[in-house]
Parts: structure tokens; sequence; C-alpha cells
């Protein structure tokens, strides 16, 4: 990976940002030895504690690994990256990763219905009224994006009931990659979220304090567009390995 100076502002935020899109891109593949700490300064331009500093967080993040004496690695981020990569691993390059789409849809569908179930049995009741005025919000709202992010503000309703801190995390994670999708999924999510009926079953079953009914419900609500994503995302992954084969015939004649 080329380094490049840093134009605008010597800042260890901007060293970070530059080393973890090469990490995340793959042109400072696993098991690569960045250059010193010196050299990185005099490449970017910037101040060595500057680097440090950057280095610091990127080992956080569980990108490197700082070996006293023995320099820094980049490690393999499906072995050692945090949450708090996906929203950077969805979209790369201005283009959605369809294999990151897939996995955070698959979550989609597991976490809702347990954190309904969950709620049915921690939900306050203030926490109830917040999710029964989501859902109403959301049965209110007909813009197709204003209902996504309306479904968002239920959900984060439901999690806060869960009282989970696990489940918080995971959905806070997982909304910040969705969000910058919303217009990209609309029409795949267009019956869930004009669905009023869906959510206000969920909210009326944790009301009632069933489990087993909220998981169901929340199961209901998610499963034709699950279904609907997965089979698209299917296809335009077979759709990648044909153009990846294709252009490996074409190198070859």
């Amino acid at each position: 990976m080329p380094f490049e100076p840093i134009k605008h502002r010597s800042v260890p935020e901007d060293v970070y940002e530059q080393i973890v899109d090469g990490v995340l891109s793959g042109d400072l593949p696993a098991g690569q030895n960045l250059p010193s700490e010196r050299e990185l300064a005099r490449v970017l331009g910037v101040s060595r504690p500057a680097i440090r500093e950057a280095m610091k967080r990127v080992a956080a993040a569980g990108l490197v690994t700082i070996r006293q004496g023995g320099g820094t690695t980049v490690q393999d981020v499906r072995r050692f990256g945090g949450l708090d990569l996906l929203p950077r691993l969805l979209f790369r390059g201005g283009e959605l990763d369809v294999s990151v789409a897939r996995s955070v849809v698959e979550a989609r569908a597991h976490i809702g219905p347990k954190v309904a179930e969950l709620a049915a049995q921690r939900a306050n009741d203030t926490q109830i009224a917040a999710a029964r005025s989501a859902a109403q919000k959301l049965a209110d709202t007909a813009e197709p994006v204003a209902q996504q992010v309306a479904a968002l503000d239920f959900w984060d309703a439901v999690v806060d009931g869960a009282d989970s801190i696990t489940f918080r995390l995971l959905y806070n994670t997982m909304r910040a990659a969705y969000e910058p999708a919303l217009s990209a999924f609309a029409v795949a999510l267009a019956d869930e979220v004009g669905n009023a009926d869906g959510y206000r079953a969920i909210v009326e079953a944790i009301a009632d304090r069933d489990p087993a009914a909220a998981t169901q419900a929340a199961a209901t609500l998610l499963a034709p567009a699950t279904s609907i994503l997965m089979s698209a995302f299917g296809d335009m992954e077979t759709l990648l390995r044909k153009g990846e084969s294709d252009a490996e015939d074409t190198d070859d004649i």
C-alpha cells in the first residue's frame, strides 16, 4: 500500500484512518510488518507522537499487534477485529460488500426475536410505552426511508427493554452499519416497515409479559424481508463469482 502524506493536519486521527483503510482493503495484508515509527512519521509527514498515538488506537481495534523491539504486525481482521469495524466493512470503496451485508441480515433475524423475548421478561412500563409510541409513529409514517428510521427507533426501544449491554452494543453497531444503506434496502423492507400490525403484536406481547409470543411475533415480522434479502444476496454473490471466473478465464487467454 502506498502511504500518502497527511495534507491538511498532522493528527493521529488521520494516520489511524489511513492505516485502517489499508488493513480493511487488504493493501496491508495480515502478517505484514508495518514500517517503523520513524519511517511512518517521515512518509506521512507527521510527528512520531502522532504515529505512536494512532498505533495505540489501531492496536486497540485489533488490527495490529505491537511487540517491544519486534515491530508492528498486521493482524487478521476476522480473528481479532471488533464490532466497531462492521460499518466500515459493509461499505468499502463506496460499494456494498455483499457477504458482509448478508451477515448483518442473518444477525438481525436472530437478534430481533431474542431481544423481544428479553424485553417481555424485563421491560419496565416506561420502556413499553416508548416501544408502543415508536410503533404508532411507524404506523403514521408513509415515506419508505422515514419508515425504516421509525422501525430502527422501535427496535431501539425494544433493545432498551431487553436490558442487555451486549445486545445494546450489538444493536448500536448494526444500526450504524445499516443506516448509510437505508435507501438501498427500501424496496426489500417496504412490506416489513409497512406492517404496523406486526410491530403492535410485538409490543402487546411484551406488555403481556409473554416471552414466547414476543419471540414469535418478532420472527414473523422479520422473516419475509430476511428471505427476500438473503435470496438477493445469494444471486449477487453468484454474479460476483461468475465475474471473477470470467476475468480469470480472460487472463488465461
